[in-house]
């Protein structure tokens, strides 16, 4: 009877422990390049690769807040569980982006892959709307600030060091 009796305290252990959550809001400004930066993402076909990707992460259970970007890069707002690294978030979406250019080759003549690197920043929720305006703007913006403009002063607000001898390198 005692052991009934531990066994069903385990058992009820068990049972609430299954309950017991992990609270977590992960949101990343994530940009990726493409291969040598060049513009290979043309204005009147981005929107299929944003479609894309939107399902990409949508399948995964993943939010993505807002896409946008320029031909030669990509800016995306989305939240991430606390299971998932980033890097492997950006590996295994830039293998299916590659995979679904290359089913639209016709579309994306001549993209050619992306740039090895790309540039993780976090946000806080009370960040979030800023930073959808920010992608939003992205074609006004590029209108007085290159790429690699852009991702140095996002890397100096962050205090994120890099070196000038492989920036932007591929």
């Amino acid at each position: 009877m005692i052991s009934w009796y531990f066994y069903q305290k385990e058992l009820i252990i068990l049972q609430l422990s299954k309950k017991i959550m992990s609270y977590s809001k992960l949101i990343y400004h994530i940009i990726i390049r493409t291969k040598n930066s060049a513009a290979t993402l043309t204005e009147d076909k981005e929107n299929l690769l944003y479609k894309f990707i939107y399902g990409y992460t949508e399948n995964k259970k993943y939010t993505l807040y807002r896409i946008g970007g320029m031909p030669n890069h990509i800016h995306l707002l989305v939240g991430l569980p606390p299971t998932i690294a980033v890097s492997s978030f950006v590996h295994d979406l830039k293998g299916c982006a590659t995979n679904f250019i290359q089913n639209h080759q016709i579309d994306f003549p001549l993209f050619q892959g992306w740039s090895r690197s790309y540039c993780a920043l976090s946000y806080s929720v009370h960040e979030k709307e800023k930073i959808i305006k920010y992608i939003k703007g992205q074609k006004t913006h590029h209108q007085h600030h290159n790429l690699q403009n852009e991702l140095e002063e996002l890397l100096d607000e962050f205090e994120i060091a890099y070196d000038n001898k492989f920036f932007l390198k591929d």
